[in-house]
Formats: structure tokens, sequence, C-alpha cells
């Protein structure tokens, strides 16, 4: 299955590059039926809206680290209550104290890669068991580690069929959706984070920064959680 997967997806890749975002959904939908999920962080319901268009109750997976902001709980709250998606947020194996009096408070500051795959990365591998592709919201523009997103790949680490509906997206374009849909938005955008990941490792950038500068700004080489790597 592995193998066909593979092939299947990188055909998908080269067939969909010109695809709007709700093309590629549609194709999602078709091959994987209810095997087909959405990951967000809730940054926005951006993806979630765009896939809950064409599939009524996707299934969204939010993996609750225990450390995030309060707006970014308020968002997914809100699009619980108002887009046609079925949200389940996923919590680590260990709450936060748990962690803290296991291996030390404050993994985040001593060593955030193992506090990543602790919150993050391990909770999504069990999360996206159930399902043979996965969709998230990643843009090529958003980065140097990102402009090679493909809208449909192989994810070898998952073993995984992974969509990016949004990847040939700008910035422009996201924001003109999210006005036209009124889409729920993290409230701390507009504070000066335009990308929020876990309150101890994010912080606001300055005019002219790298939208992601302020995610794990003490560490110079570390520029994603893991979960896209």
């Amino acid at each position: 299955m592995t193998v066909a997967l593979e092939k299947l997806a990188y055909k998908a890749g080269n067939d969909l590059e010109e695809a709007t975002a709700e093309e590629i959904v549609s194709w999602a939908v078709e091959q994987f039926g209810p095997k087909f999920c959405v990951t967000s962080s809730f940054a926005d319901a951006l993806l979630a809206h765009v896939v809950s268009r064409v599939a009524p109750g996707v299934d969204v997976i939010f993996l609750d680290t225990g450390l995030h902001f309060a707006e970014t709980l308020a968002v997914r709250d809100q699009a619980v209550r108002t887009l046609p998606i079925t949200v389940k947020s996923i919590p680590p194996q260990r709450t936060v104290g748990q962690q803290d009096g296991d291996v030390g408070p404050r993994l985040f500051h001593r060593d955030p890669n193992e506090c990543c795959k602790l919150r993050k990365v391990e909770p999504l591998v069990r999360a996206l068991d159930p399902y043979v592709a996965w969709a998230t919201g990643l843009r090529r523009d958003e980065g140097p580690t990102r402009a090679d997103t493909a809208v449909v790949a192989y994810d070898y680490e998952r073993e995984k069929v992974k969509i990016a509906p949004l990847a040939r997206w700008t910035a422009a374009d996201a924001d003109a959706y999210i006005a036209l849909h009124d889409v729920p938005v993290n409230a701390l955008i507009d504070q000066g984070f335009p990308s929020i990941g876990c309150w101890p490792c994010t912080r606001a950038v300055a005019p002219g920064e790298d939208p992601r500068a302020g995610r794990w700004a003490m560490f110079e080489e570390k520029t994603e959680c893991g979960i896209h790597q």
C-alpha cells in the first residue's frame, strides 16, 4: 500500500499543481473519503473553512499542547460553533505539570526539539493513525523552509498522503478569503504575531522581519516544530 500511495501522491502533486484549493480538496475527498482529515493550529480557521465547503463535517485535528495562547483556543472554539467541522483536540501523553515532574520544568527553553516532540509530533502520530491522508495549511510564501511545499506529496515519516491545498496562495489571497467569508482569525495577528505557536516560544515580530522570526527566537537553528520536517 505504501508504494501505491507514494505513486498516487506524486502523480496528484503534478496533476493538481495548477488546481484550485477546492479542486485539490475534492480530489482528496474522492480518493480517501473519511480517511482524510485536516490539521489546524487555529492561528485562523482558513483551511478548515475551505475544506468544510467541500466536505462538511470533516475531521479537524488540533494538537492541544497545554501551552497555547487563550486567543488560539478562542479561535478553535469559535470554529466549532460556526463551521460544519468535527474538531478533535489531541493532548500529549502527559500534562505540562506531569512533564515538568518527569523531565524538569521549562523543557521548552532547555530543549525545544524534545518539547515539540512530546507535545506535538508524537500526538500527531497518534491522531493521524485512523487516516490515510491529511491536509495542512502550509503556504509557499511563509518562508524559505516552506517554499517547495507540494500541493500533494507523500509523507514518508508517517506513511500518509500529505495535502497542502493552500500551497500556492499568497498572504494577500488568504487575507482576501478571510475577509470575504468572515473566517475566524486569532486576535494576536493584529498585535504583531503573524505566526503563532505555544506561548513560551512565540513573540511578536518587528516590521520587516520574517513572519516566522517570532517562533523559537531564542534558538537560532530552530525554525519548525518537527511536524513539517
